[in-house]
Order: structure tokens, then C-alpha cells, then sequence
């Protein structure tokens, strides 16, 4: 039987780790992403709930604000979203070096 994946409670779990993991309050984090001071801490609340769906344009701001690629929020594999976010603090030449293993790593990998 396949479940079908929920993408709103990825994004509520994955916003609210990214927070903890920057220290940030709900409320410096609204601030942070361009959200009325006075309606900050409710608003992330209600998206880290699922209460509310933000739209690509607050979650874009979001991850500008954490500093966390936006395809991490709806990442469904955690191993993948870890990758990702150690990925983008990567210098261009490390990221080459890597890819190119990578690469290299799948083709001797029978399916």
C-alpha cells in the first residue's frame, strides 16, 4: 500500500528544526523574513503548525532568513535535507570534488 507523503507537515517540521537549530524565536524569525513585528511570532507559529501554508514567496523569505536552500523545506528524505544543507556551505571547488565522487560512486553501484 503507498502512502501518499503530506508536504505541508515536511515543511512545518523542517521550518521549525531550521529555527531551533539558528536560535531564533518564532518572533525573530518573522522579523527576519519581512513579517509585521506585531504578527511575527503568530504567523511562524501557525506555519510550524500547519495551522497555515506559507506560499512560495514566504518560504523563499524563510529560507533567506535561515539560510537554508528552499528545496529543504519540502525534502522528504532527511538524509537528502542534510546533504543539502551541508552542501550550500561547500566552496565551489569542494562541491566539484564531491559531485565528481559522487558520480563516480553511482556508477560502480549495481541497482
Amino acid at each position: 500500500m503507498k502512502t501518499s507523503i503530506n508536504y505541508p507537515d515536511i515543511f512545518c517540521q523542517r521550518l521549525k528544526a531550521a529555527r531551533l537549530s539558528k536560535g531564533l524565536s518564532q518572533k525573530s524569525l518573522g522579523i527576519l523574513a519581512g513579517i509585521d513585528e506585531f504578527v511575527a511570532s503568530t504567523r511562524i507559529n501557525r506555519y510550524e503548525k500547519g495551522v497555515h501554508q506559507a506560499n512560495i514567496e514566504i518560504a523563499q523569505q524563510l529560507a533567506m532568513a535561515l539560510e537554508v536552500p528552499l528545496a529543504y523545506f519540502y525534502m522528504v528524505d532527511d538524509e537528502l535535507a542534510e546533504l543539502t544543507l551541508n552542501w550550500v556551505k561547500l566552496s565551489a571547488r569542494d562541491k566539484t570534488e564531491m559531485l565528481a565522487h559522487i558520480k563516480a560512486r553511482a556508477s560502480e553501484t549495481p541497482r
